[in-house]
C-alpha cells in the first residue's frame, strides 16, 4: 500500500470549501476575541492582587521583568512594545509602590537596571499558585491529551503570529 504524502497548508486550503473555511475562521476569531477580553480582565485582577494601585499593564511588566530581570528600560520598550515615555512612567509608578527597584548597570554607569522587589516577587508567586489552582479547576474534566493538544495548537498559532510580526 502506498502512503499518500502529507499536503502542505496551501494545498489543503485549495481543497477546502472557502465558505466552510470562512465560517471556521469567523468562529475562531470570535473565540480568540473572548479569550483576549477575559485575559485582559484577568490581568487587571491579578495586578490588583499584587497591589491595588498597580497601573494598567503593570502586571504584564512585572512578570516580564521577573522572568528576565534585572533589565534596562530599553529592553522593556523592545520586549513589550511600549513606547519609552510610557515605560518610564510605569516603572516610576511601580518604584513608588515598592514593586520595582532601580540599580546602576555595572556594565555602563550611565544606565540603570530595574528589577522586582521581594514584595513583588512574593505577590507574583502567590498569583501564580492561585492561577494554577484555577486552571486545574477549570480544566478538571479535560484529559492530559486534551490539554496538551490545546497547548500545541496555541503554540502553533503563536508561532504563526511571530512569523507575521504580529
Amino acid at each position: 500500500m502506498t502512503e499518500v504524502p502529507a499536503m502542505d497548508n496551501a494545498a489543503q486550503g485549495e481543497q477546502i470549501d472557502e465558505g466552510l473555511r470562512a465560517d471556521s475562521l469567523g468562529r475562531l476569531e470570535s473565540e480568540v476575541g473572548v479569550l483576549v477580553w477575559r485575559a485582559k480582565r484577568a490581568m487587571k485582577a491579578r495586578g490588583r492582587m499584587i497591589h491595588p494601585d498597580l497601573p494598567p499593564g503593570g502586571y504584564m511588566m512585572l512578570t516580564w521583568i521577573a522572568e528576565r530581570g534585572p533589565v534596562r528600560a530599553s529592553a522593556l520598550v523592545d520586549g513589550l512594545g511600549i513606547d519609552k515615555g510610557a515605560v518610564s512612567r510605569m516603572v516610576q509608578a511601580m518604584i513608588d509602590l515598592g514593586l520595582l527597584e532601580r540599580h546602576p548597570d555595572p556594565e555602563d554607569g550611565r544606565a540603570s537596571l530595574v528589577s522586582v522587589t521581594a514584595e513583588a516577587r512574593d505577590g507574583l508567586d502567590r498569583v501564580t499558585r492561585e492561577r494554577r489552582v484555577r486552571f486545574n479547576d477549570r480544566l478538571a474534566d479535560w484529559s492530559p491529551d486534551d490539554i496538551d493538544g490545546l497547548s500545541a495548537m496555541l503554540a502553533r498559532y503563536n508561532e504563526a503570529l511571530e512569523r507575521q510580526g504580529s
